[in-house]
């Protein structure tokens, strides 16, 4: 059912306008849009190009831009429109670019973290076996007999907040590959962690930022959330 045909029957539906007070219909907007990064690798740009994506979203491009200036951000726009690739695309370039290079991915539910191993795992796939990044979750689902060979061969991990104080954090010695060779942290659904939650969550972030000290690396934290108001104090809190 197209989005035209569900609307016009809610229109038509008495019980439904018992709770619209208005209707009102916003023009469309032109999407602002930028090429494609002249540094970007050219195996990702085929990729892209492959899924029917030949130029960046404005946002996207601001995104790619700061995160190879060395900044730390976060990124608020609405859902489906293109958060995912902000942070994708400096990471994976980072990871081709540097065979040492790790990334760490947060999550604040298992659900989050396989939804994105998915898209991680066809990325790296249409890579080919050149890309190396072996993408896995590390939760309380994963196996134990699977737990070392994420230790040792995953160069993307994505885990969620208490996975990564419980699991991770206390046994940084078994994971210094990771911690010594991090370039990213980043942070997805910035705008669940409030409240007692966040509290907590700051206080995992200020351990991983002194463990990744011990190791001598200083990744950058690339955030992203749904519309908030005020996301620059959320996430430098």
């Amino acid at each position: 059912m197209s989005v035209e045909t569900a609307v016009r029957r809610l229109r038509l539906d008495p019980q439904f306008n018992r709770n619209v007070t208005t209707w009102q219909t916003l023009p469309e907007q032109p999407a602002r849009t930028a090429p494609f990064p002249t540094e970007l690798d050219p195996r990702l740009a085929a990729v892209l190009r492959a899924q029917g994506i030949d130029s960046l979203y404005s946002h996207q491009a601001a995104a790619w831009t700061a995160a190879r200036a060395g900044e730390n951000w976060v990124v608020v726009t609405p859902t489906a429109s293109g958060k995912t690739l902000c942070y994708n695309l400096p990471v994976t370039q980072t990871l081709l670019a540097d065979r040492d290079a790790h990334s760490l991915y947060i999550f604040p539910t298992k659900a989050l973290a396989y939804d994105q191993l998915s898209e991680l795992n066809r990325l790296d796939e249409a890579l080919g076996k050149g890309a190396g990044m072996s993408p896995a979750t590390y939760d309380g689902d994963t196996p134990q007999r699977h737990r070392a060979a994420v230790r040792q061969r995953a160069r993307i991990v994505l885990t969620n907040p208490d996975m990564l104080h419980t699991g991770i954090l206390p046994h940084h010695l078994q994971w210094a590959g990771l911690f010594a060779n991090l370039r990213y942290v980043v942070i997805d659904e910035l705008h669940a962690y409030r409240g007692v939650f966040g509290s907590h969550f700051a206080n995992v972030l200020r351990r991983l930022r002194r463990i990744c000290q011990f190791h001598g690396s200083e990744p950058q934290f690339l955030c992203a959330s749904a519309t908030i108001a005020n996301p620059t104090a959320l996430a430098e809190r």
